[in-house]
Parts: C-alpha cells; structure tokens; sequence
C-alpha cells in the first residue's frame, strides 16, 4: 500500500544542506493545542522512538516509565463514586487527551488511548466512524476547527490509489481509518515530515472495505454547517465532487433488484463475520440519511441533473422497501406465520418466497404486543430477525421510520429494556447467536462469542443515538435513564469499549479501556439531553414529496393485487 503524502507546511523549518531544501527539524514540538482545556505540548513521534514531549503523534500515551528505586511505594487509594459533573469533565479531559495533531492543528481523534495497552494494534488510528460522535461532541462544544479539518483531510485520501491483489475499488471509497506517520523526507534522516497513511480496508481483519465510513462523513459535513454555520465548505469545488464521487458509487446499477445496498459481511460497525451480508438494516439507514444530507448540499448544476434524479428515485424506492418489507410487529409476525410459499404471480403477498419455518421461537414470545421494529436484514427467502440497535434508531433519526413506526420503536425498546439496556445500554444486536448457529455463522470466532462484542455485547457508545432518536419523537425520558444507567459505572470500569453477558455485568473480555466513542458518546447524550434542540444538527426531517410519491406507492399496490399488472399506470421498482 502506498502512503498517502497529504502534507501541509511543516510550523518549525530546517535547511538540510544534503538535500538542499526546508524541512521540519526532528523532535521540535509544534504549537500546543488550540482547544479549550488543559493544555499539552504534544511532540512528533521519532521514527522507532518515543515522542518528545511523551506523547506520540496520534495521541496514544507511551508505556508509562518505571518508578525511581528510591520513590516510597504509594497506599492504594480507596475508589470513589463520582458525581455527575466530575464524570463530565472526566470524560472531557479524556476527549482532549485523544486528539490528533497534524502539522500543528487537530485533525481526529483515537480510537482508544489507554496508556496501559502496550499492544494497540490499530486503535491508535483515527477511524472515519468512530470520530463522528467525537466530532458532534466538539460541534456542540462550539470547537468547530478539528471537524472542518477532518471534513478536507478525508476527502483528499478519498482519491488516493487503493488496491489490493492488483484491484481497486471504487473512486469514491473512503478510508476505514488513517495515522499521522513521521517519516524521513525524501530518505534524509536529519529532516523529516508528517505524512497521513490512510487504511482502505488493505490491511483490515477479513481485508472489507468499510461501506459506511462514506456515509457518515457526508452526514458529519451536514451536521457541521448546520450547526456551525459555514457553509462555505460544503460549497468548496472539491467537496461537492467528494459528494458526487460517494453519490456515484452507491446508486451505480448492478445485478440487484431491491433499492437496498448489497454489501459484504463486515463492511459497518460490526465488522467482523456476523452473518449481515446482503442487505443490513445499518446500512440502509445511513444510506436514506447520505442521500437526503447530500441532496440538501448539492449546488444546482447542468451536470449533476441526472444524479439528483437518480438519488430522489432511489430514495422513494428505498423508503417504500422499508417501511413495506423490513417491518415487523406482532401483526405482521402473525401474517408471515401463515405465509404461503412458492406463489409465482406480479400480485403475490409472500414477495420473497419466506417460508414460515424461519420464524424463530424466541421472537415469538419476545415481540410485545405494543412495538415493533425493523429486521435486521432481507433477500431471497430469508429473513434476520434480529434486532440491531443502530439501524434501528437511525431509521428514526433519519425519518426513514415512519413516526408510527418510530413511537414502536421506542416502545419495544422501553417493553424489552431488561434485555436491551439493563446494566448498560446498549445491546448492539439481539440475541446473540448460540452454539451451532454461532458455529456456523461466525466461523466460530472466539471474540463473537454468545453475548459478547458484536454478538449481543453491549456498547455504550449507541447513547448518542439513542438520544438523538428519543429526543426527535419527544420522548427524550428514555435516552435519560440510560445515561443514568451508564453513568453508575462507565467512569469506574474505565470508559470500556463494550459489555459482556446478557445484562452487560461485565466489562467485555477483549474490551479497549478508554475507547474514545464511549468517551464522546456519552457527552454527547449529555449535551442533548441539555440542550434538545441542538440535535437538529442530525435530523432528517420527513420529506414531502417522498411521503406523497409512498402514497402513491400504496395505492397502486392495493390496485395491482385487485386488478393486474395491466392496472398500473405508473410504477416504481421497489
């Protein structure tokens, strides 16, 4: 993989007469950071080295050095239980603490910055997902320059060359992640420049590209000039050509006949082998949110007519194919019960050829009578009947949840809180896969194992959308108890990454302490909760048009079943 070379002036310059040009002098430190808190002077990281200063340049904190033989050995100190403002400025000072420097200006946040993980693996790097609850944080705190920095930072690694086995993906791909890297320029080891090394998914666990981090970053750039009220960077030439390279890949034709995005298995927040591949629910939600955040971002132009009638085709299909098939509640459960099968008509009712023997038995004393919720994925007789948290909540926030299936939504959450929340919200799927089923889906992988990680583990970074959905529909009741959950235990256990076991008892087994969306989410369901109406920065309102043409929609559905395929004058592929 070649190193993507995104290099800005360096602050503190030096001649090197062997190559005879200006470069950065070897451990200067460069300017402390300009966000409020405590201030630290963060140092660039030596190639094979420890940063001056103590501190690397992604931010993660060195193995703390040993104790000098003559120091007194300190009492173990008693743990106390924190109030709510000292857990807040705890997690604030963590937050800054995270941050990522580039030439001297913050760029990101880590995935995790414990100084004790002697083995970081790729937590040391910013991730495009994992920096959106970071970058709301900042947004809401009115620290505006680390989200406009990481909005263009990304977009010029968006067109950096990416391969792997001799193939490349699409153009508009963005990266997993990305590290601030030191390096020698042009081989001279006496001068040397940051450069930013971007992850494709090249170097990932299972090598899949990361779908969804497009999807978000469109949805940060919205979120940032509605709340900061720049709009002069949405408006740049290369980000509308950022925009349009993200649009154009995802409405590219292909073999499918659903609206939905086919994907591989991985390729969102859990991205490891749990059985997702085809059509997720994640990411058909962020998908609907992309779309209507870009749309309302596009400059008018000659040249980008067809792609928004492209995307507004695709958002009334995609919609219609949500709300209609992705739907389950006790009725509905009850209608796919007495399904029957193999019906080869244009009016059939079991479109998908569901066979009724899928119904699991736990769902069917799990679904209340009050609530519902969308499955987690549909294709071609099968049905995942799983809940998942995130592609559910963002269907609220994003409207692509009726606001009757939005109240259910909520009402199911509230009607199965023991399962979903219990002793930490929340459960990122439920249940878990077991025994053989966990055998054959996962590949029997042994960090999915049953409630833990991806499968039914518990994460608390989904506080913020949690929030985020509960405040659009004026229930924001809900999103409060669950903070009040996390906040009992989430500063003592260390800010984990996620929970085990099925109330979420225990910090996970191969949970990151000090995960930074944690971190970040929790403030942010704290600033909401403070301020409700600063969510808005994330809605997606419903949109007219969409909801007149579904009217449509449903009207010549009833007609095609009562009188034929000849009885539609207009239709929609769905």
């Amino acid at each position: 993989m070649e190193i993507a070379r995104v290099v800005a002036p360096p602050l503190r310059l030096a001649w090197c007469p062997a190559s005879r040009r200006w470069g950065r002098r070897k451990g200067r430190p460069p300017c402390p950071s300009s966000l409020p808190g405590p201030r630290h002077d963060h140092a660039v990281k030596r190639p094979g080295g420890e940063a001056a200063g103590g501190r690397s340049v992604n931010g993660a904190a060195p193995a703390p050095a040993p104790a000098p033989a003559e120091a007194p050995a300190k009492a173990p100190q008693r743990r106390q239980r924190r109030g709510p403002h000292d857990v807040e400025d705890e997690a604030w000072g963590l937050l800054r603490e995270s941050v990522v420097r580039y030439c001297g200006s913050p760029l990101g946040t880590i995935a995790a910055c414990d100084p004790n993980d002697a083995s970081p693996l790729n937590y040391d790097q910013v991730f495009i997902r994992d920096f959106v609850p970071s970058g709301i944080a900042f947004l809401l705190k009115g620290d505006y320059e680390i989200v406009r920095n990481f909005i263009l930072h990304t977009l010029q690694l968006q067109s950096w060359e990416k391969t792997m086995d001799c193939h490349s993906p699409g153009q508009g791909l963005m990266p997993a992640s990305f590290k601030v890297r030191v390096v020698p320029l042009d081989g001279d080891d006496d001068v040397t420049e940051e450069v930013l090394d971007p992850d494709f998914g090249e170097a990932a666990i299972g090598r899949v590209a990361p779908v969804d981090s497009g999807l978000w970053w469109i949805i940060l750039l919205r979120a940032y000039g509605k709340c900061s009220g720049d709009l002069s960077v949405q408006e740049r030439i290369d980000v509308q050509t950022g925009i349009k390279m993200i649009l154009k890949l995802c409405l590219a034709d292909g073999f499918d006949m659903f609206p939905t995005l086919l994907v591989t298995d991985g390729s969102c927040m859990i991205d490891r082998r749990m059985g997702i591949h085809g059509h997720p629910l994640e990411i058909q939600a962020l998908f609907y949110s992309a779309l209507l955040c870009a749309r309302e971002m596009l400059t008018p132009e000659d040249g980008s007519a067809d792609l928004i009638r492209a995307l507004n085709s695709r958002l009334i299909a995609l919609s219609f194919h949500i709300r209609e098939y992705y739907w389950l509640d006790k009725r509905k459960l009850n209608e796919i019960y007495r399904y029957k099968t193999e019906e080869y008509s244009y009016d059939a009712v079991n479109k998908f050829n569901i066979y009724p023997d899928q119904i699991p038995p736990w769902l069917v004393e799990w679904i209340p009578p009050k609530g519902g919720y969308f499955i987690g994925n549909l294709q071609p007789a099968h049905m995942d009947f799983r809940f998942f948290s995130l592609g559910n909540l963002w269907s609220i926030v994003s409207s692509l949840a009726t606001s009757h299936q939005s109240d259910a939504i909520l009402d199911l959450v509230e009607a199965k809180w023991s399962d979903l929340v219990a002793d930490m919200p929340m459960k990122i799927c439920y249940p878990a896969l077991e025994d053989q089923e966990w055998k054959f889906i996962t590949g029997s992988d042994p960090k999915n194992t049953a409630w833990s990680y991806h499968n039914g583990g518990s994460w608390p970074t989904l506080l913020w959308q949690l929030t985020v959905a509960c405040i659009k529909v004026d229930r924001s009741e809900i999103a409060a108890k669950a903070v009040e959950v996390a906040e009992r235990r989430i500063a003592n256990d260390k800010w984990p990454e996620y929970y085990d076991t099925k109330r979420a008892r225990f910090i996970g087994k191969q949970s990151r302490l000090f995960q930074t969306w944690t971190i970040a989410g929790f403030l942010v369901a704290k600033q909401l909760l403070e301020n409700p109406d600063k969510s808005r920065i994330l809605w997606n309102n419903e949109d007219e048009e969409i909801l007149n043409a579904m009217n449509r929609m449903t009207d010549a559905s009833n007609l095609k079943r009562r009188r034929g395929r000849k009885g539609l004058r207009k239709t929609y592929i769905v």
